[in-house]
């Protein structure tokens, strides 16, 4: 295989499973800080830097980007005609902001949540800038744990803002209580709104629950939606007594089909009790398949059997610790593009990349082409190049999506060592 040099990036030559990555570089953009490969077929072009911690991203009417930059506000970034974007002004400077954006359908409001509330603001793509000072819509989420609350509003219904909120720990098991209000998403109709704005615990319409940390929301060309989801850490399984160490390559983490949006939803997807099989030969106990549910201790009133009984397993079962944290269809709905932002308690690391699981269409649904337990149901589109010796100070770590109307996808990077976003284009 032929090796070619970019910057500091190295690209193997066009091949099936290999990849190139010949990008055309932005005009007073540097390199990226770490070398990463593009899948055949793809280009991957670094489009800003020196971004503080970059996570949610999203365009305006205008086909400006918008991102999260965490402990600082949101930035604006007018895009040229190649993709590449002009430096950033910044439209909102609010510390507590770190994740979760999004446009009103009309363009004209832009909400974007902080770990507590989700506030909006009249805003202008004309001239990339709000009016006014914000209005808080909810409040009264969480402070402890997963603090990501994750915004959507479904093409299908612009008047309903999905939030997600994750648990307050590694095992919350308080949770299995869907009124906490945790580890579940939540809707809240955006055009009855009480004055002091919602109360997330005790507000809104389930859209299920039993979800850790369903950070990345997507929605099908039906308007269904689609999430991504960070499953526990540092589990064991105890079997008569004896437990084993089984963090490394399970629990899986899930690409789960939440459904239609306009619906409540009451269906408990398993946490905080059980969890999904990513590598079936190191879990003691049971003749398991990737994709299966199992608990950590079976016992006499709940076993293996009965999470598959009561819970709703995943669509697939993705690589335990990988992190999924956002996740954005394609222009035709053919893949939907996933970050895995990486693994921070596995050896070797896994994650640190950009996947897309194909999708079709059966008899009027969506869903992935490939089945639950396949050994790999989606592609690599973006990677580190030593995956396997990855962390935070050490590689490109996917955060936020946002596809534009020409299908270029742009990727936000939180590596401590820079903030960076890339764009992944079509060659």
């Amino acid at each position: 295989m032929k090796i070619f040099k970019l910057g500091l990036a190295i690209f193997p030559s066009i091949g099936y499973g290999q990849s190139t990555n010949i990008s055309t570089p932005c005009s007073g953009v540097p390199n990226l800080a770490f070398p990463v490969n593009a899948a055949k077929g793809w280009r991957a072009t670094k489009v800003a830097g020196g971004l503080a911690q970059p996570r949610g991203l999203t365009f305006d009417g205008a086909g400006n980007l918008l991102v999260v930059q965490n402990g600082l506000g949101i930035s604006a970034h007018r895009m040229l005609a190649n993709g590449c974007l002009e430096p950033s002004k910044m439209v909102i400077a609010q510390r507590d902001l770190n994740h979760g954006i999004v446009f009103s359908q009309d363009g004209k409001i832009l909400y974007a949540s902080s770990a507590t509330s989700v506030f909006a603001w009249v805003y202008d793509a004309a001239t990339m800038s709000v009016s006014g000072n914000s209005t808080i819509m909810i409040t009264g989420m969480d402070t402890k744990g997963h603090v990501t609350r994750s915004l959507s509003i479904p093409p299908k219904y612009p008047n309903l803002l999905l939030v997600s909120h994750g648990s307050n720990g590694n095992i919350d098991y308080g949770s299995i209580d869907v009124k906490t209000g945790r580890a579940c998403i939540k809707v809240f109709n955006m055009t009855a709104i009480p004055p002091n704005g919602y109360d997330y615990v005790t507000s809104g319409t389930q859209l299920g629950y039993g979800l850790r940390n369903e950070v990345g929301l997507a929605f099908d060309a039906a308007s269904h939606l689609w999430g991504v989801e960070n499953s526990a850490d540092e589990l064991h399984r105890t079997i008569n007594g004896i437990s084993t160490d089984i963090h490394n390559d399970n629990p899986a983490d899930e690409l789960n089909y939440i459904g239609d949006s306009s619906r409540e939803n009451r269906d408990w997807y398993g946490y905080p009790t059980c969890f999904t099989v990513f590598s079936p030969s190191t879990i003691p106990g049971g003749n398991f398949t990737a994709g299966d549910q199992f608990v950590l201790e079976p016992n006499a009133t709940f076993t293996d059997t009965t999470c598959k009984e009561r819970s709703i397993a995943p669509q697939v079962a993705l690589p335990a610790h990988s992190t999924p944290l956002d996740a954005k269809f394609n222009t035709d709905f053919s893949a939907l593009y996933i970050t895995l932002h990486g693994s921070w308690n596995r050896d070797p690391a896994v994650g640190f990349k950009v996947i897309q699981v194909p999708f079709g269409q059966v008899n009027g649904s969506f869903g992935p082409t490939r089945k639950s337990n396949a050994t790999k149901a989606w592609d690599d589109v973006l990677w580190n190049e030593r995956v396997d010796t990855c962390s935070k100070t050490s590689c490109f770590r996917p955060v936020g999506l946002a596809v534009d109307r020409l299908g270029r996808v742009y990727v936000s990077s939180d590596s401590s060592v820079e903030g960076e976003v890339v764009m992944l284009a079509r060659e």
